[in-house]
């Protein structure tokens, strides 16, 4: 049993910037894609950051406004001209991600550095897609049936000493009820274990019982 990998959910071919960019190019980009960031690259397609829309946001914020009790934060500094550019906006060096990652693992990065997206590199680390926080979500989006099929073939069927016979398992909205028997207690927190390891299990029930004796107490 695997997780689905971030290949089967990023969006590719990435949207993708040169540091010479400029603002008004970037916040298009962003509105015509319906996107909230993208990768800043050199000429080889290799990633230098990233221009969110939080750090264009800094431009806005930065306007005089009589009525605001808050200070305005620093701007970047602008180039030559007063030109402002992704090499001046972007947020570096990128947190990236390959298409074998788990989803998973991209979502524990994702919370790790504090990001909403991550640039996918391919083998020679160019920026083959991006993958977002929504694109991970939609593993949540399978259909309970499949997820019912899941568990029962790859997790009890595969749990020495379960039958498939024996275990009932109802999902509903990616909630997982699991009821019946299996033969020893030590099994119970195994099988719910890898039940909640499936691909789009919001969470697990436990009504299962066992038909040995629990070990008795050492000592």
């Amino acid at each position: 049993m695997r997780h689905a990998t971030v290949e089967s959910v990023m969006t590719s071919p990435a949207v993708l910037v040169a540091p010479e960019t400029g603002f008004r190019e970037i916040v298009a980009l962003l509105a015509e894609y319906d996107i909230t960031g993208v990768p800043v690259v050199d000429e080889d397609g290799r990633p230098l950051g990233i221009v969110s829309e939080a750090d264009l946001l800094l431009t806005l914020a930065a306007q005089e406004d009589p009525g605001s009790l808050l200070p305005a934060p620093e701007l970047p500094r602008s180039g030559p001209g007063g030109a402002v550019t992704a090499a001046d906006l972007m947020t570096g060096p990128a947190v990236c991600t390959t298409p074998g990652t788990s989803v998973v693992a991209a979502a524990r990065l994702m919370s790790r550095h504090a990001v909403k997206r991550l640039p996918v590199l391919d083998a020679e680390g160019r920026v083959s897609g991006m993958v977002s926080r929504g694109d991970l979500l939609r593993v949540f989006l399978r259909e309970d049936r499949v997820i019912r099929r899941e568990i029962v073939e790859e997790v009890l069927g595969r749990v020495e000493g379960v039958s498939p016979a024996e275990v009932g398992v109802e999902v509903d909205q990616g909630r997982v009820v699991l009821s019946g028997t299996v033969p020893e207690p030590y099994l119970v927190p195994i099988v719910l274990n890898l039940c909640r390891s499936v691909d789009g299990v919001v969470s697990v029930t436990d009504r299962l019982g066992s038909t040995g004796a629990a070990p008795a107490p050492v000592g």
